[in-house]
């Protein structure tokens, strides 16, 4: 089994072009990131299944066959396609929900994470003297009982 080298470069190529546009920030590039490198794959698999032969139904013969191809290098291909259009269509259905519901496309940083990761660089700082170096607003306030605008439950006032 001799792989050749432009075919390399391709699924190099391909995998990696789709792992910089997964990394955008953008739904639409983030999909289409998400093909190619599942097109690379699918190639790797392909050229990693050795080389072409005999089709392995039993009676039959190439002309110039003296081995068996694999057949499960051919299945698995078939299953990450079908994989893949899954995904692709789930994808497809959050971009058109952010977009319907934000008319951006873009991913925007979440608040709530913003907020936890800077009381967590809070929580490090061990060295402080003095107390103005504390931004006010990165710190959280302790969770209590009382409702707030997050809960999504009506009538939960009346419980208590």
């Amino acid at each position: 089994m001799t792989p050749y080298l432009l075919q390399l470069i391709l699924i190099g190529a391909l995998v990696s072009c789709g792992v910089y546009m997964l990394l955008e920030r953008n739904l639409t590039r983030m999909l289409l990131g998400l093909l190619l490198m599942s097109n690379g794959i699918n190639l790797l698999i392909l050229s990693a299944g050795g080389r072409a032969g005999n089709p392995p139904v039993y009676g039959r013969s190439s002309a110039d066959g003296t081995t068996t191809a694999d057949p499960l290098a051919q299945a698995m291909i078939l299953t990450a396609i079908v994989i893949t259009m899954g995904v692709a269509a789930f994808v497809l259905a959050l971009t058109y929900r952010s977009y319907r519901l934000t008319t951006a496309e873009e991913v925007a940083d979440d608040i709530e994470d913003t907020s936890i990761s800077k009381a967590a660089e809070i929580a490090d700082i061990s060295d402080i003297d003095d107390a103005d170096d504390i931004d006010e607003a990165a710190i959280t306030h302790p969770d209590t009982d009382e409702p707030d605008e997050l809960d999504a439950l009506p009538g939960r006032e009346g419980s208590r």
